[in-house]
């Protein structure tokens, strides 16, 4: 039975249950992290042979005989972009290779708007005012980019099928300040939602008031599926270019969660027409990125079966750690009513909603008893969630029994903070 239609004393039976229980956890001096969605030990075991494929190789000449020891091909090796091309959906010719970090791709392109514009447009920071869409819950690192240049940021309710587009669409017509907008198209960090056909047409048929409007498209999950019906994702640059607004289109993914966070390749593609733009900051920014990496990579995945049969392994690992969390949520809060959660086909993250007022009180509880989540609020510009319910569950990095033991932990809490809030509002009445 939901725990607001039960009575006084059954509410005040479950949290000093729960407050029982919270100090038995208490007792035991945990410390376990949650707070972001890393690859555990197992998965990075997984791509070890990228380190060893350079082992004694006397020859590191790619395709069109360039040595990748030197300076040189600011786009990266050919053979991994076409490896992306695959990933992306967009060819490899238009497609720009850089180190491990695809976020700091996406920062460089918003740097390149601010300074020095786009579309022929005054570059952002001699604009009067910028505000930049923002589908929340989303990614934190997402919205720090756009913060830290002064962007007003604007939420965007997610819906089932991605993000409003009714409110996207009317926010973009009518106001040319409105800069982009950030997309996690597949497997949406945190909710894990993939945008519907329609939403991603509607996307590319966006016709904004402002001629420099990019849209952010993050596809870092593209790959990364954990089910035998895993979700299928339209491609936005075949859309784009139907609709003739390709330039508006930025794309980026990355082999973080593939190989390994701290040394695998990412990548940006784009049109024609931007890639001419990129490559004059990129040719400024660089004299080439780490092509022994990209190379080691191409030795190790060979072409785009390796990636997919690389990630069935990443699968095997992921996919009872999210059932553990599923099946722990159902069984210790489900018929009280007090929390929904996401069942994901893929991705790294379960999305939680506790009772509006809770996930603060929630994400503290844990912290004292030695569990780290991510900050409640962390999924919504600012920082600021106006309910105050949703908190990630990011399962991957701690072994199973550690996530147990964080899973049982939260459930608690859970419990603990409804019953309080339950309680309070009582004594109110």
């Amino acid at each position: 039975m939901n725990l607001a239609a039960r009575s006084k004393e059954e509410i005040r039976k479950i949290y000093e249950d729960a407050i029982c229980q919270y100090e038995d956890f208490k007792a035991m001096g945990l410390l376990l992290n949650m707070a972001r969605g890393k690859p555990c030990a197992k998965q990075l075991d997984l791509a070890l042979g990228v380190l060893e494929a350079l082992h004694a190789r006397s020859e590191f000449a790619n395709s069109n005989g360039d040595d990748s020891r030197n300076y040189g091909i600011w786009n990266g090796l050919p053979e991994m972009r076409g490896i992306f091309s695959e990933m992306m959906g967009v060819p490899a010719g238009q497609i720009i290779l850089g180190n491990n970090s695809s976020l700091q791709m996406m920062y460089d392109c918003i740097s390149q708007g601010f300074t020095h514009g786009y579309s022929g447009c005054e570059p952002w920071c001699k604009q009067e005012k910028l505000k930049f869409l923002c589908p929340s819950p989303g990614y934190d690192r997402h919205f720090a980019i756009t913060e830290y240049f002064g962007f007003e940021m604007i939420p965007v309710p997610m819906l089932k099928t991605g993000p409003d587009m009714d409110i996207i669409e009317s926010l973009v017509k009518e106001d040319a300040s409105v800069k982009g907008c950030w997309c996690v198209p597949k497997y949406s960090n945190p909710t894990g939602i993939t945008y519907s056909d329609e939403t991603v047409r509607r996307f590319a048929a966006l016709k904004p008031a402002a001629k420099d409007f990019r849209i952010m498209w993050d596809n870092a999950y593209c790959v990364h599926d954990l089910t035998d019906t895993p979700d299928t994702l339209l491609n936005l640059y075949e859309e784009s270019l139907k609709q003739g607004t390709a330039d508006q289109v930025l794309i980026f993914s990355s082999t973080s969660k593939i190989s390994f966070p701290g040394a695998g390749v990412a990548a940006l593609a784009a049109s024609k027409r931007n890639i001419e733009d990129l490559r004059k900051r990129v040719n400024v920014q660089t004299i080439g990125p780490d092509k022994l990496n990209q190379l080691r990579h191409i030795l190790f995945l060979h072409d785009i079966h390796g990636v997919t049969s690389l990630m069935q392994g990443h699968r095997k690992i992921l996919e009872p750690k999210f059932r553990l969390v599923a099946d722990t949520l159902k069984k210790e809060v489900g018929q009280l009513e007090i929390a929904t959660w996401s069942n994901p086909n893929g991705g790294y993250f379960v999305n939680l909603d506790v009772m509006n007022g809770c996930a603060k009180r929630v994400v503290g509880l844990c912290k004292e008893a030695g569990v780290i989540l991510t900050d409640a609020g962390a999924t919504f510009p600012y920082g600021k969630d106006p309910n105050d319910s949703n908190i990630r569950i990011a399962p991957s990095f701690p072994p199973e029994e550690e996530l147990s033991q964080a899973m049982h932990l939260l459930c608690i809490c859970i419990r603990l903070a409804a019953s309080e809030k339950l309680l309070a509002q009582l004594e109110e009445v």
